[in-house]
Protein backbone atom coordinates (compact mmCIF):
# COMPACT_ATOMS: atom_id res chain seq x y z
CA UNK A 1 0.00 0.00 0.00
CA UNK A 2 1.23 3.38 -0.68
CA UNK A 3 2.21 5.63 1.96
CA UNK A 4 1.59 9.60 1.70
CA UNK A 5 3.77 11.72 2.63
CA UNK A 6 2.93 13.43 6.08
CA UNK A 7 3.00 17.08 4.50
CA UNK A 8 -0.30 16.08 3.20
CA UNK A 9 -2.49 14.37 5.77
CA UNK A 10 -5.60 16.34 6.23
CA UNK A 11 -6.16 17.45 9.74
CA UNK A 12 -9.98 15.95 9.56
CA UNK A 13 -9.32 11.88 9.95
CA UNK A 14 -12.00 10.38 8.12
CA UNK A 15 -12.76 6.67 8.08
CA UNK A 16 -12.50 4.47 4.86
CA UNK A 17 -15.91 4.56 2.84
CA UNK A 18 -18.02 1.28 2.90
CA UNK A 19 -17.80 1.40 -1.02
CA UNK A 20 -15.38 1.80 -3.99
CA UNK A 21 -15.03 4.80 -5.17
CA UNK A 22 -15.81 4.23 -8.50
CA UNK A 23 -19.86 2.84 -7.50
CA UNK A 24 -20.30 6.25 -5.18
CA UNK A 25 -20.87 9.69 -7.17
CA UNK A 26 -20.69 11.72 -4.61
CA UNK A 27 -16.44 13.43 -3.68
CA UNK A 28 -15.17 12.08 -0.49
CA UNK A 29 -15.69 14.98 2.23
CA UNK A 30 -12.11 14.06 3.34
CA UNK A 31 -8.59 12.27 2.14
CA UNK A 32 -8.14 9.17 3.65
CA UNK A 33 -5.13 8.63 5.95
CA UNK A 34 -4.03 4.87 4.73
CA UNK A 35 -3.20 2.75 7.85
CA UNK A 36 0.49 2.30 7.32
CA UNK A 37 1.13 6.10 7.67
CA UNK A 38 1.93 5.99 11.73
CA UNK A 39 4.44 8.64 11.94
CA UNK A 40 1.66 11.38 10.00
CA UNK A 41 -0.40 9.77 12.95
CA UNK A 42 1.89 10.88 15.25
CA UNK A 43 2.28 14.24 13.97
CA UNK A 44 -1.42 15.25 13.53
CA UNK A 45 -1.96 13.83 17.10
CA UNK A 46 0.52 16.21 18.49
CA UNK A 47 -0.38 18.84 16.38
CA UNK A 48 -4.24 18.68 16.78
CA UNK A 49 -3.57 18.22 20.96
CA UNK A 50 -1.64 21.38 21.16
CA UNK A 51 -4.31 23.33 19.20
CA UNK A 52 -6.83 22.38 21.58
CA UNK A 53 -4.83 23.48 24.29
CA UNK A 54 -4.48 27.03 22.85
CA UNK A 55 -8.43 26.80 22.32
CA UNK A 56 -9.02 25.18 25.86
CA UNK A 57 -9.91 28.48 27.29
CA UNK A 58 -12.11 30.33 24.23
CA UNK A 59 -13.87 26.63 24.41
CA UNK A 60 -14.33 26.89 28.51
CA UNK A 61 -16.10 30.55 27.24
CA UNK A 62 -17.94 28.88 25.08
CA UNK A 63 -19.76 25.86 27.01
CA UNK A 64 -20.54 29.13 29.01
CA UNK A 65 -22.32 30.43 26.43
CA UNK A 66 -24.75 28.10 25.38
CA UNK A 67 -28.39 29.06 27.18
CA UNK A 68 -27.16 32.58 25.32
CA UNK A 69 -26.56 31.02 21.64
CA UNK A 70 -30.28 31.88 20.84
CA UNK A 71 -33.18 34.27 21.71
CA UNK A 72 -35.09 32.72 23.65
CA UNK A 73 -39.38 32.99 24.20
CA UNK A 74 -39.98 36.08 26.30
CA UNK A 75 -42.70 34.15 28.22
CA UNK A 76 -39.99 31.77 29.53
CA UNK A 77 -37.18 33.00 30.17
CA UNK A 78 -34.13 30.69 30.82
CA UNK A 79 -30.92 31.34 33.13
CA UNK A 80 -27.49 31.54 30.75
CA UNK A 81 -24.70 31.40 32.92
CA UNK A 82 -25.86 27.63 35.04
CA UNK A 83 -23.16 25.06 33.92
CA UNK A 84 -24.32 21.62 35.02
CA UNK A 85 -20.84 20.27 35.30
CA UNK A 86 -20.47 22.31 38.63
CA UNK A 87 -22.96 21.25 41.18
CA UNK A 88 -25.66 23.83 41.99
CA UNK A 89 -26.54 25.58 45.34
CA UNK A 90 -29.52 22.99 46.59
CA UNK A 91 -30.42 20.29 48.97
CA UNK A 92 -28.23 17.70 49.85
CA UNK A 93 -30.37 15.16 47.41
CA UNK A 94 -30.12 17.38 44.54
CA UNK A 95 -26.01 17.91 45.09
CA UNK A 96 -25.72 14.33 45.12
CA UNK A 97 -28.03 13.50 41.86
CA UNK A 98 -25.74 16.02 40.48
CA UNK A 99 -22.82 14.75 41.39
CA UNK A 100 -22.88 11.64 40.24
CA UNK A 101 -24.21 12.75 36.75
CA UNK A 102 -20.80 14.58 36.63
CA UNK A 103 -18.82 11.44 37.26
CA UNK A 104 -20.55 9.36 34.90
CA UNK A 105 -20.60 12.47 32.30
CA UNK A 106 -16.68 12.55 33.20
CA UNK A 107 -16.11 8.46 33.43
CA UNK A 108 -17.80 8.55 29.29
CA UNK A 109 -15.67 11.25 28.28
CA UNK A 110 -12.56 9.79 29.29
CA UNK A 111 -13.75 6.57 27.19
CA UNK A 112 -13.99 8.47 24.39
CA UNK A 113 -10.84 10.68 24.74
CA UNK A 114 -8.70 7.45 25.01
CA UNK A 115 -10.51 5.71 21.50
CA UNK A 116 -11.04 8.74 19.44
CA UNK A 117 -8.34 11.33 20.12
CA UNK A 118 -7.33 11.99 16.43
CA UNK A 119 -11.01 10.08 14.69
CA UNK A 120 -13.34 12.73 14.51
CA UNK A 121 -15.88 11.32 12.83
CA UNK A 122 -15.89 8.18 14.53
CA UNK A 123 -16.11 10.15 17.95
CA UNK A 124 -19.16 12.08 16.61
CA UNK A 125 -20.65 8.68 15.41
CA UNK A 126 -20.53 7.47 18.69
CA UNK A 127 -21.84 10.23 20.44
CA UNK A 128 -24.91 10.51 18.34
CA UNK A 129 -25.88 7.16 18.68
CA UNK A 130 -25.74 7.81 22.45
CA UNK A 131 -27.58 11.11 22.20
CA UNK A 132 -30.26 9.66 20.88
CA UNK A 133 -30.92 6.99 24.01
CA UNK A 134 -32.24 9.54 27.24
CA UNK A 135 -34.89 10.29 24.58
CA UNK A 136 -35.95 6.19 24.01
CA UNK A 137 -36.18 6.50 27.70
CA UNK A 138 -37.62 9.07 28.63
CA UNK A 139 -40.70 8.23 25.99
CA UNK A 140 -40.72 4.52 27.41
CA UNK A 141 -41.58 5.48 31.33
CA UNK A 142 -43.62 8.33 30.08
CA UNK A 143 -46.35 6.00 28.07
CA UNK A 144 -45.69 3.56 31.20
CA UNK A 145 -47.34 6.34 33.79
CA UNK A 146 -49.81 7.13 30.85
CA UNK A 147 -51.12 3.33 30.82
CA UNK A 148 -51.09 3.83 34.77
CA UNK A 149 -53.07 7.00 35.16
CA UNK A 150 -49.98 8.60 36.49
CA UNK A 151 -48.44 10.91 34.58
CA UNK A 152 -50.14 12.49 31.10
CA UNK A 153 -47.76 15.05 29.79
CA UNK A 154 -48.74 15.10 26.01
CA UNK A 155 -46.30 18.05 25.71
CA UNK A 156 -43.53 15.75 27.12
CA UNK A 157 -44.23 12.85 24.56
CA UNK A 158 -44.13 15.30 21.85
CA UNK A 159 -40.89 17.13 22.94
CA UNK A 160 -38.90 14.49 23.67
CA UNK A 161 -39.71 12.59 20.25
CA UNK A 162 -38.68 15.72 18.23
CA UNK A 163 -35.45 15.72 19.88
CA UNK A 164 -34.98 12.03 18.94
CA UNK A 165 -35.75 12.89 15.37
CA UNK A 166 -33.12 15.79 15.85
CA UNK A 167 -30.58 13.45 17.29
CA UNK A 168 -31.27 10.85 14.53
CA UNK A 169 -30.73 12.90 11.39
CA UNK A 170 -27.06 14.16 12.72
CA UNK A 171 -26.88 10.00 13.26
CA UNK A 172 -27.24 9.89 9.47
CA UNK A 173 -24.87 12.63 8.42
CA UNK A 174 -22.12 11.15 10.68
CA UNK A 175 -22.99 7.79 8.91
CA UNK A 176 -22.72 9.38 5.96
CA UNK A 177 -19.11 11.48 6.49
CA UNK A 178 -17.84 7.45 7.68
CA UNK A 179 -18.13 7.63 11.21
CA UNK A 180 -19.25 3.52 11.07
CA UNK A 181 -17.05 2.38 8.68
CA UNK A 182 -15.28 0.62 11.44
CA UNK A 183 -17.19 -2.55 13.16
CA UNK A 184 -15.73 -1.77 16.42
CA UNK A 185 -16.97 1.51 16.26
CA UNK A 186 -20.39 0.39 15.70
CA UNK A 187 -20.05 -2.37 18.19
CA UNK A 188 -19.09 0.29 20.80
CA UNK A 189 -21.57 2.47 20.15
CA UNK A 190 -24.64 0.08 20.04
CA UNK A 191 -22.90 -1.50 23.35
CA UNK A 192 -22.66 1.33 25.17
CA UNK A 193 -25.93 2.27 24.18
CA UNK A 194 -27.52 -0.74 25.43
CA UNK A 195 -26.94 0.27 29.00
CA UNK A 196 -27.03 3.26 28.81
CA UNK A 197 -30.66 3.02 27.94
CA UNK A 198 -31.96 0.71 31.10
CA UNK A 199 -29.68 2.79 33.03
CA UNK A 200 -31.69 5.99 31.83
CA UNK A 201 -34.89 3.99 32.33
CA UNK A 202 -34.13 3.23 35.90
CA UNK A 203 -33.13 7.06 36.80
CA UNK A 204 -36.04 8.47 35.17
CA UNK A 205 -38.78 6.52 37.01
CA UNK A 206 -35.94 6.78 40.51
CA UNK A 207 -36.06 10.19 39.60
CA UNK A 208 -37.02 12.61 36.50
CA UNK A 209 -34.97 15.60 37.63
CA UNK A 210 -31.72 13.60 37.54
CA UNK A 211 -32.04 12.10 34.67
CA UNK A 212 -32.64 15.26 32.82
CA UNK A 213 -29.35 16.83 34.87
CA UNK A 214 -27.76 13.67 33.52
CA UNK A 215 -28.90 14.54 29.49
CA UNK A 216 -27.80 18.12 30.06
CA UNK A 217 -24.67 17.06 30.95
CA UNK A 218 -24.03 14.84 27.91
CA UNK A 219 -25.40 17.76 25.59
CA UNK A 220 -23.43 20.13 27.03
CA UNK A 221 -20.35 18.38 26.10
CA UNK A 222 -21.65 17.44 22.88
CA UNK A 223 -22.09 21.71 22.03
CA UNK A 224 -18.29 22.01 23.45
CA UNK A 225 -17.04 19.05 21.13
CA UNK A 226 -18.50 20.37 17.72
CA UNK A 227 -17.73 23.77 18.95
CA UNK A 228 -13.54 23.14 19.48
CA UNK A 229 -14.04 21.00 16.17
CA UNK A 230 -15.48 23.97 14.23
CA UNK A 231 -12.76 26.31 15.74
CA UNK A 232 -9.73 23.75 14.70
CA UNK A 233 -10.85 22.92 11.54
CA UNK A 234 -13.07 25.75 9.97
CA UNK A 235 -11.70 26.71 7.02
CA UNK A 236 -11.41 23.13 5.63
CA UNK A 237 -14.88 22.61 6.82
CA UNK A 238 -16.10 25.67 4.84
CA UNK A 239 -14.15 23.40 1.37
CA UNK A 240 -15.96 20.50 1.76
CA UNK A 241 -19.50 19.69 0.23
CA UNK A 242 -22.49 19.08 2.53
CA UNK A 243 -23.94 15.49 2.93
CA UNK A 244 -26.98 14.93 1.68
CA UNK A 245 -28.58 13.81 4.43
CA UNK A 246 -28.35 17.27 6.18
CA UNK A 247 -29.86 18.75 2.81
CA UNK A 248 -32.92 16.57 3.21
CA UNK A 249 -32.74 17.48 6.98
CA UNK A 250 -32.24 21.17 7.54
CA UNK A 251 -33.47 22.36 4.51
CA UNK A 252 -37.05 20.47 4.22
CA UNK A 253 -39.74 22.60 3.51
CA UNK A 254 -41.45 20.49 6.91
CA UNK A 255 -39.14 21.79 10.13
CA UNK A 256 -42.71 21.50 12.07
CA UNK A 257 -40.50 18.47 14.43
CA UNK A 258 -37.38 21.17 14.30
CA UNK A 259 -39.09 23.57 15.79
CA UNK A 260 -40.59 21.23 18.33
CA UNK A 261 -37.85 20.27 20.41
CA UNK A 262 -36.48 23.87 20.58
CA UNK A 263 -38.29 25.01 23.67
CA UNK A 264 -36.57 27.73 24.18
CA UNK A 265 -37.63 29.17 21.05
CA UNK A 266 -40.57 31.00 19.23
CA UNK A 267 -41.56 28.34 16.10
CA UNK A 268 -40.06 29.42 12.93
CA UNK A 269 -37.68 31.72 14.79
CA UNK A 270 -34.41 29.29 13.50
CA UNK A 271 -33.86 28.64 9.58
CA UNK A 272 -30.64 26.70 9.15
CA UNK A 273 -28.56 27.41 6.41
CA UNK A 274 -26.43 24.81 4.54
CA UNK A 275 -23.91 26.11 1.72
CA UNK A 276 -20.79 23.45 2.74
CA UNK A 277 -19.64 20.97 5.28
CA UNK A 278 -19.02 23.73 8.24
CA UNK A 279 -22.55 25.30 7.94
CA UNK A 280 -23.71 21.79 8.85
CA UNK A 281 -21.93 21.38 12.27
CA UNK A 282 -22.48 24.45 13.04
CA UNK A 283 -26.32 23.64 12.90
CA UNK A 284 -25.33 20.29 14.87
CA UNK A 285 -23.99 22.43 17.55
CA UNK A 286 -26.66 24.63 17.61
CA UNK A 287 -29.13 22.00 18.14
CA UNK A 288 -27.22 20.73 20.75
CA UNK A 289 -27.55 24.18 22.15
CA UNK A 290 -31.20 24.02 22.13
CA UNK A 291 -31.45 20.50 23.48
CA UNK A 292 -29.39 21.50 26.56
CA UNK A 293 -31.84 24.50 27.09
CA UNK A 294 -34.65 21.78 27.18
CA UNK A 295 -33.73 19.70 29.17
CA UNK A 296 -32.87 22.60 31.69
CA UNK A 297 -36.21 23.12 31.60
CA UNK A 298 -37.21 19.75 32.25
CA UNK A 299 -35.71 19.81 35.49
CA UNK A 300 -38.29 22.20 37.13
CA UNK A 301 -41.37 19.67 37.17
CA UNK A 302 -44.43 20.48 35.14
CA UNK A 303 -42.55 23.56 33.35
CA UNK A 304 -42.04 22.09 29.81
CA UNK A 305 -44.92 23.11 26.86
CA UNK A 306 -44.68 22.17 23.03
CA UNK A 307 -43.24 25.55 21.54
CA UNK A 308 -46.73 25.21 19.19
CA UNK A 309 -49.03 24.60 21.81
CA UNK A 310 -47.27 27.60 23.57
CA UNK A 311 -47.99 29.81 20.73
CA UNK A 312 -51.25 28.95 20.50
CA UNK A 313 -51.75 29.97 24.06
CA UNK A 314 -50.87 33.26 24.38
CA UNK A 315 -53.83 35.20 24.04
CA UNK A 316 -56.01 32.51 25.81
CA UNK A 317 -53.83 31.35 28.49
CA UNK A 318 -56.80 30.27 30.73
CA UNK A 319 -58.30 28.09 27.81
CA UNK A 320 -55.33 25.83 27.58
CA UNK A 321 -54.29 24.46 30.82
CA UNK A 322 -55.38 21.17 30.55
CA UNK A 323 -55.75 19.18 34.42
CA UNK A 324 -52.56 16.59 34.26
CA UNK A 325 -51.69 14.32 36.89
CA UNK A 326 -48.31 15.17 38.04
CA UNK A 327 -45.71 13.13 40.40
CA UNK A 328 -41.97 13.20 40.51
CA UNK A 329 -40.50 8.99 40.03
CA UNK A 330 -42.33 5.83 40.39
CA UNK A 331 -42.66 6.30 44.47
CA UNK A 332 -44.24 9.06 44.49
CA UNK A 333 -46.35 8.52 41.05
CA UNK A 334 -47.47 5.34 43.18
CA UNK A 335 -48.11 7.05 46.95
CA UNK A 336 -50.36 9.67 44.98
CA UNK A 337 -51.93 6.90 43.57
CA UNK A 338 -53.00 5.25 46.61
CA UNK A 339 -53.70 8.43 48.06
CA UNK A 340 -55.82 9.95 45.19
CA UNK A 341 -60.09 10.15 45.85
CA UNK A 342 -60.50 8.51 42.38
Amino acid sequence: MAVAPASTTSPLLAAPSAKPAASHPRPGFLPLRPRAQRRGAVATWRRLRAEATRTQRETEQAEAAVEESFPVRESAPLDGADDPMVPSDESWAVKLEQSVNIFLTDSVITILDSFYRDRNYARFFVLETIARVPYFAFISVLHMYETFGWWRRADYIKVHFAESWNEFHHLLIMEELGGNSLWIDRFLARFMAFFYYFMTVAMYMLSPRMAYHFSECVERHAYSTYDKFLKLHGEELKRLPAPEAALNYYLNEDLYLFDEFQSARVPCSRRPKIDNLYDVFVNIRDDEAEHCKTMKACQTPGTLRSPHSMQNCLETDTECVIPENDCEGIVDCVKKSLTSKD
